[in-house]
Order: C-alpha cells, then structure tokens, then sequence
C-alpha cells in the first residue's frame, strides 16, 4: 500500500505524544498536585504498557486482524479521555488514565507490526515513515508551548483530545497487511524468551527506559522551577524530535557503516553522559541544547536498533507479541518504575540526585547489553548495506 497512510498515523499518533509528555505534567501542577500525585498519574498512563500489548498482540497473533484492533483501541481512547474535561480529582484522573492508556497504548505494537509487514522486507525504509511521527510531535509541541503562553495550562487537555480524534480518523485510512494467525506447530514463544539475549536485549530497554522516568514526569516542571518559559520548553522537546529526526533520516547508511552493536552501546553510554548534563548543567542554555540533542541517540538510536532487533527475534506469529513485550517492558514497565521512583526521588532527595540516578540506570543498561545482547555480523550488514530486520 501507499506509505502516505502510514505516515499520517504516525505523524498524528506521536503529536499526541509531543502534546501529552511536555505539558501534562505542567497541567497536573497547575492543578495544585504534589510532585508525588503527578508521578504517580504519568506513571499510570506506562503502567497498561505491561498488559494491555501483550493482551491485545495475543489476540491479533491469533486473529490477523491488527489494524481492527487498532481502530478500537484509537477510537475509545479518545472517548475516554474526553471526560477528562468532567473533573480535575485525582481519582478521577487517575481511574481515566488507566482506562484510556489500557486502549491508548495497546495501538502503537500492532500498528508497528503492520508498518513492518507493509514493507515486505524492505525495512529499511521504516525509520523513512517512522520520522514523520517526529514531524507531528515537533509541530504538537512548539504550537502548544505557545498556546499554554497565551492562554494558560488549561488548554491542554482540549488539544490532546483534538489530536486523539485526528489519530483516529486516520487509522481508517490504514489497510491491513494481511498476516496470518500463527501456523500451528511454531516454535512457542516460551522457547524464545528463554534466549538468553532476547532477555538480556528485553532488560536493557527496561532499564534504558526507567532511566528516562524523570524526563517523562518532571523534565518541563524542571525547566520551569529554572526559568525556562513554556515557548523554549516546547523548543528544547521540539529539538530533542528533530535531531531524532536526522537520525532516522540517516539510520539506512549509519547501520551498514557503523554496525548494530556500536551504535547501540552509542546510545545508552550517551545517555548517560545526557542526564548528567542536565543534573549539573540545567542554569546553562547552551548545555540544555547540546543535552537534547542527545536525543538523536537515547530515543532515535536506541529505538532504531531495538525494533530491529526485536522484529529479528520474534518471526512469524510471534510478531505481534514480540513488539507487545518491547513496548510492555521497557515504556511500560521501565518507564512507570523510573516515573514511580522519580517522583519519590524528587520529593526525597532532590533533582541533581534524580537525574544522576538516571544516568546510572542507562550505564547499567550499557554494561547488560554489551556482555549478554547478540547482533547480525558485521560484515553481514556492509555486504547488504541495508537496515537488517529481517
């Protein structure tokens, strides 16, 4: 099929995510929560990660039909977080993010898998697509810094509902792939998460994604206790996409040149050098900017190089399922630990510490990776010069 109806997904899905993790934090605070009730509700939202993927990648595993399950799961999402607008309790909000974020994030795995399947080998053309999910975010964050500039922090959630309705007028434009429920007599997907470097490549984007638990809950609070208003907030995230964005650009001649394994030990020893930066550097511009642009590594990289990796790993009927533990254990399960533990941290014992924990996080996730996760040859790679998913 066409890849403009890929793209749209994309770019709509990820400006609801350019709009939801810089500013909904800044709205919960603006409601009056402490540092811990806003950890809490953006941990919540990562919390469904850990089952709603895998719940709905068994079904499409065994039914074929992905993007059905995608239309459903847009569709009541953007009907849930509607009531939003009914009541700013926390109990409230919290009930309503693990609704929504139970539909929300079970979308995204499955859309991934379809992407994939539409390719047909040609992989590497996916971070092509998959860059314009950075454009939408991009746009979602520099046009809503502005507008909570001039009209306050309530108007975010009224713009995070109108890109939810945009996501989900454009999964009607998406076909399936026409994959096939899984053939009987397969490998079980037991037998190949017993690997040992299926589960040591699985831990280490758990820990690669707790690490990044403060920059999801408290990054833009962080910028505004310093100074920062909300326009260079949105720029500094807005930034951080671009330079994602000029690494997935790219990522077709770095991965023939430089190697699976190079470039992903590249991005966690990078991002560790990023949360010590803005731990220790947050009063100086210039290092926010240099800091997010390290992006480029701890997202772009290191996201690249995972999902080939995990589409690698888990073939056939197991597709599904396999980007559902991805997406489970490392933005759902990493990423609601490092929000819980950032939010306690941050109350307890301060930001610099916080921070600084992060970064050990991701040297920790350097040292798993580089000792247990297996890679394609080298010479495999340069002698296809092509992205290898396959």
């Amino acid at each position: 099929m066409p890849h403009a109806p890929l793209a749209t997904f994309y770019f709509f899905f990820f400006a609801v995510t350019g709009a939801m993790l810089p500013f909904w934090p800044l709205y919960l605070e603006s409601l009056g929560f402490t540092p811990v009730a806003i950890g809490t509700l953006v941990a919540l939202v990562m919390v469904t990660k850990i089952v709603a993927p895998n719940v709905w990648g068994w079904v499409a595993d065994r039914r074929g039909r992905r993007m059905a399950l995608v239309r459903l799961g847009c569709f009541t999402a953007t009907l849930v977080f509607a009531a939003v607008l009914l009541s700013s309790r926390f109990w409230w909000l919290a009930l309503l993010m693990v609704i929504y974020s139970f539909f929300w994030n079970a979308a995204l795995p499955q859309f991934e898998a379809v992407t994939l399947n539409h390719l047909e080998g040609r992989v590497e053309r996916y971070s092509r697509i998959r860059l314009w999910g950075s454009v939408g975010f991009v746009i979602a964050v520099v046009a809503l810094g502005r507008m909570i500039e001039q009209g306050g922090a309530a108007v975010v959630p009224v713009a995070i509902l109108s890109l939810l309705a945009c996501v989900a007028l454009a999964s009607l434009l998406v076909e399936d792939a026409g994959t096939r429920p899984a053939p009987a007599g397969q490998t079980s997907l037991l037998t190949v998460l017993r690997k040992p470097p299926v589960l040591a490549l699985l831990a280490a984007c758990l820990l690669m994604q707790a690490s990044h638990g403060p920059y999801y809950a408290f990054y833009s609070i962080y910028l505004e206790e310093h100074g920062y208003p909300a326009s260079s907030i949105g720029a500094l995230w807005a930034l951080g996409v671009v330079a994602e964005v000029v690494v997935f650009l790219f990522m077709q001649r770095l991965v023939p040149w430089a190697g699976l394994r190079n470039l992903f030990l590249l991005a966690f020893a990078l991002t560790a050098v990023r949360w010590v930066m803005v731990a220790l550097l947050v009063e100086s511009g210039v290092a926010m900017l240099c800091a997010q642009l390290l992006h480029a590594a701890s997202f772009g990289l290191y996201h690249a190089v995972a999902i080939a990796l995990v589409h690698r790993e888990f073939t056939a009927g197991h597709q599904g399922r396999g980007q559902a533990l991805y997406s489970s254990l490392s933005f759902g399960a990493g990423g609601a630990a490092g929000a819980f533990m950032a939010g306690y941290a941050w109350q307890s014992a301060g930001a610099t510490v916080t921070w600084l924990a992060a970064a050990a996080l991701s040297a920790l996730a350097l040292l798993l990776a580089w000792r247990y996760v297996v890679f394609p040859p080298a010479p495999l790679l340069r002698a296809n010069a092509r992205f290898p998913l396959q």
